[in-house]
This record gives C-alpha cells, sequence and structure tokens, in this order.
C-alpha cells in the first residue's frame, strides 16, 4: 500500500495549516495513494542533542513520541509537513521534529532517501520564502525528491479558515499534492518493473 505521512506543525487542531494539510491529503487520497496526518498540536517534541545514539538504538534516544512519528515516516513513499510561519521562520519543534528525523536516518540506514515530498508555508503576512526554504533544507539533504507546482507552497491567513480566501494558494497546494501522489505511484511502478 503506497502512503503519504502528512505533519501539521500547528498549534492549532483546526488552525490554517491544520485545514491545508487535510486538504493536500484529500487530493492525495483522490489520486489513489493513502495517508496519514500527524498533528504537533498536543506534542512536545525536544531538540536534538546530537548524542548520536541513535546509530546504536536505530531509533532517537529521546522519548517524547518522535519515535512513533519516524516508525511512520520509515513506512511512508511520501512525506509532507506543513508549519504556520512565526516571527519569520518555521515553529521550533516542527524543526526540531525535522532534524531529529534526519539524523536518524543518516545515522541508520538512510529511510528518507528516495521519498517523495516536501514543506508547505503559511502565514498571515510574510515569512513564508525563508521557512520553506528552512525546511526544504531537510528534503535535500536527505536526498529525498521534491516535486514543484505553479508557485511556492505558501498560503495566506492569519485567524483559522482566511486561507481558503488565497485561491492561487490553495491550488498551488492542491497542485503540489496531485504532484506528490502521482511522483509517488510512479516510482513505485518504475522500482517494481525488471530491469
Amino acid at each position: 500500500m503506497l502512503k503519504v505521512l502528512l505533519i501539521s506543525g500547528s498549534p492549532k487542531a483546526e488552525g490554517n495549516t491544520a485545514q491545508l494539510i487535510q486538504e493536500c491529503a484529500r487530493v492525495i487520497q483522490e489520486r489513489g495513494v493513502e495517508t496519514e496526518i500527524i498533528s504537533l498540536c498536543d506534542k512536545k517534541i525536544e531538540s536534538c542533542t546530537a548524542c548520536g545514539k541513535c546509530s546504536e538504538l536505530g531509533h532517537c534516544s529521546l522519548e517524547d513520541g518522535l519515535n512513533e512519528i519516524l516508525a511512520k515516516v520509515r513506512e511512508s513513499q511520501g512525506f509532507i509537513v506543513g508549519s504556520p510561519v512565526y516571527f519569520g521562520t518555521a515553529r521550533g519543534d516542527v524543526m526540531a521534529a525535522l532534524q531529529r528525523i534526519g539524523y536518524v536516518s543518516r545515522k541508520t540506514d538512510n529511510f528518507l532517501a528516495g521519498k517523495v515530498g516536501g514543506a508547505i508555508a503559511v502565514a498571515r503576512r510574510g515569512g513564508h520564502t525563508f521557512t520553506l526554504q528552512e525546511m526544504l533544507m531537510f528534503f535535500l539533504i536527505n536526498d529525498m525528491i521534491v516535486p514543484g507546482s505553479t508557485y511556492w507552497n505558501m498560503v495566506f491567513g492569519g485567524l483559522p479558515g482566511e486561507v481558503w480566501q488565497d485561491k492561487e494558494g490553495i491550488e498551488t497546494i492542491r497542485h503540489f499534492a496531485a504532484n506528490v501522489a502521482d511522483l509517488v505511484k510512479k516510482l513505485h511502478t518504475s522500482r517494481e518493473s525488471p530491469a
């Protein structure tokens, strides 16, 4: 079963980021790929301590719920992360989660390599591009495949629900989600085909 794991980095269960992640999941499912959404709103993700124990354990030594997320990332073919923009950057716990997931992957079996995915940034006014760049560094250094869209994956909105007023942003996100699903399927088919 092909699957895309989506993480909502919003502290609000029904915030703009969560709503966009749900829309991505809807588009991906319409294209025949399973999805699962994990919200960080009820988690307290700690920063990486660079202890290196993950190379021995095969998972992170910190016990804050990230290992459950790691297991789900490992079994997925796609991975999308959305974050609201606070003070011009992604939320701290979003970056802490990405850094630890990447660290474990690189210190173990590089399970992120070849996965399809990307980042989505949501802001009331600005900071989108830096936030996207900040999050995309995780995807690129981990040998992941990041499909494009018709614009950068950014949507404007402050109060919950305002993102739906940004028609271009919504269409950009939908196109990105469709590209993720289609690429997951194409890669799966090509990897299953005899050489």
